[in-house]
């Protein structure tokens, strides 16, 4: 696993993780549907009506958001036809913190002249 030091703590965030959760919102369909439900819970019609796609494009694209843990789905408890999409919140809070700390400006550090001409004229000898 290739991790990273945040801070100056012992927090460590998986780079895996980050490039998957970002990779499945790479694709505009998907970050239209997440969009959606960034303003609540949605079915599939509800979705399929706001982004004139198909339900089974719609489907396909949820599976995609959902294998990297960043939609929750539920079933109605009296008509189990129905199922309804949500935002995994603790997923994104861990990507809202993964992807702050990852581009923090304040991780970049000076260069340190381990190498290259400079190395030379600064090596003390």
């Amino acid at each position: 696993m290739l991790n990273y030091s945040a801070t100056a703590q012992t927090e460590t965030i998986s780079l895996e993780l980050l490039a998957e959760r970002l990779k499945a919102l790479a694709e505009p369909n998907r970050l239209r549907i997440f969009n959606l439900l960034m303003d609540g819970v949605q079915c599939n019609c509800e979705l399929s009506e706001a982004l004139a796609m198909p339900p089974n494009l719609i489907s396909h694209h949820l599976s995609k958001l959902r294998s990297v843990g960043l939609v929750d789905v539920e079933r109605d408890e009296w008509d189990s036809r129905w199922i309804y999409y949500s935002i995994n919140r603790a997923a994104l809070e861990e990507l809202n913190a993964a992807f702050g700390s990852f581009f923090d400006p304040n991780r970049i550090q000076p260069r340190r002249l381990t190498c290259g001409p400079q190395h030379a004229i600064c090596r003390p000898e």
